[in-house]
């Protein structure tokens, strides 16, 4: 039986998160014998309990604000190699999620190789570039990352530009890496076009079916909520732009507003956020075209759940996104006019062109991103 440890996110069952849904997934769709799933849970307790037939171990930690996941990480990772020990388990590997733990690990690594524990970590995507960050802590996820690097047996990328970044940036350690993409849902939803669910959501806000624009992201600005608001406010589209997002009247939130008046165009719609995974979808497959701004990160679980679902999807050009997206999506860069321009082109696209596309789009989708290719993958490199 191989042990597999996955520590770093907040647990199962899924509340919200993209690690979250991917270990959610990866234990539900599980189909070898041989693998035994053992997932650490934030919790305020030290329960254990089984999900998805996985052992979940609840590891109960202090906040201590923003350094509560590093020590989350820390506390799940003793408890991990104590299981280990204690229960004299062959073949195990500990999966550890995002970067956060890495001037840790010299001090774990001779346990680990005593115990003959194989330690893997999925870098996520260029956490310290995020804005949301003050300095001291980029340049300690900056650190953490490069640390993570040199002390782990492989690095699981759910990118190709976060593998290669992790290639040329830590060469000097002769990093191991592989890729494997983050996983999306193939099915449609499961609510239909009459259900109150997504009529009584339309109505609230005045939103009629396929005249909609829709963003999805968290609001950072490195999702560049600017560019796709003042551009869009540029068009001539006689449709919505509807944005489901965590708003917050911040600096950002006021810096926005300042520089885009976005308030004085009925079309922009600023409409909260959307927890009900099946509602999501069918928003998603209501709209007209999705706008993907995010400029960092790998594998982004938004956007492969709009390539899906969406007819028509128009992404930032970035190597991550056009990763993704292929001959499956419209672009836009951050140049004056230029998304504007873009949205001009989607409103214009013929019916077969526009069915093409969301059609290429599906298959870009079914063929490299489904739970079911994303868990077969894991499974080969876990056994």
């Amino acid at each position: 039986m191989t042990n597999i440890f996955i520590i770093g996110s907040k647990g199962i069952p899924a509340k919200y998160g993209g690690f979250e849904t991917f270990v959610e997934k990866l234990t539900l769709y599980k189909k070898s014998k041989d693998i035994m799933y053992h997932v650490s849970c934030m919790a305020e307790d030290d329960e254990e309990f089984y999900f998805n037939k996985a052992r979940c171990f609840n590891v109960n930690v202090k906040n201590i604000g923003p350094a509560k996941a590093v020590l989350y990480d820390l506390q799940a990772l003793s408890k991990s190699i104590k299981y280990i020990e204690e229960n004299k388990l062959r073949d195990t590997t500990i999966l550890v999620l995002a970067c956060r733990i890495g001037p840790f690990l010299a001090f774990y690594k001779k346990k680990l190789k005593d115990l003959g524990i194989s330690l893997y970590i999925n870098p996520d995507g260029h956490e310290w570039k995020r804005s949301k960050w003050i300095m001291p802590i980029r340049a300690y996820w900056k650190y953490s990352e490069k640390l993570m690097v040199k002390n782990s047996d492989l690095q699981v990328c759910d990118s190709r530009g976060i593998e290669e970044y992790i290639q040329t940036e830590y060469m000097n350690y002769n990093p191991k890496t592989t890729f494997i993409a983050y996983g999306a849902e193939l099915a449609k939803s499961k609510l239909d076009g009459k259900d109150k669910a997504i009529t009584n959501w339309l109505d609230k806000f005045s939103i009629k079916k396929k005249e909609f624009y829709l963003i999805v992201g968290r609001f950072v600005p490195e999702n560049n909520f600017e560019t796709m608001i003042r551009e869009f406010m540029k068009s001539d589209v006689d449709k919505d732009l509807v944005i489901i997002t965590n708003v917050k009247k911040n600096k950002f939130y006021e810096k926005l507003l300042k520089e885009t008046n976005f308030t004085s165009d009925k079309r922009i719609k600023f409409v909260g956020t959307v927890y009900n995974s099946e509602l999501l979808k069918k928003i998603r497959e209501e709209a007209f075209a999705y706008i993907h701004g995010h400029s960092v990160g790998g594998t982004n679980p938004s956007l492969l759940e709009a390539m899906s679902s969406t007819d028509i999807n128009l992404l930032l050009d970035v190597s991550f996104n056009k990763e993704v997206g292929k001959n499956g999506a419209l672009y836009f860069n951050k140049e004056d006019g230029d998304l504007s321009s873009t949205i001009d082109d989607a409103e214009h696209l013929k019916k077969a062109e526009t069915e093409k596309i969301s059609q290429t789009s599906t298959n870009i989708i079914k063929k490299f991103y489904s739970w079911d290719k994303i868990v077969d993958d894991y499974e080969e490199l876990f056994l």
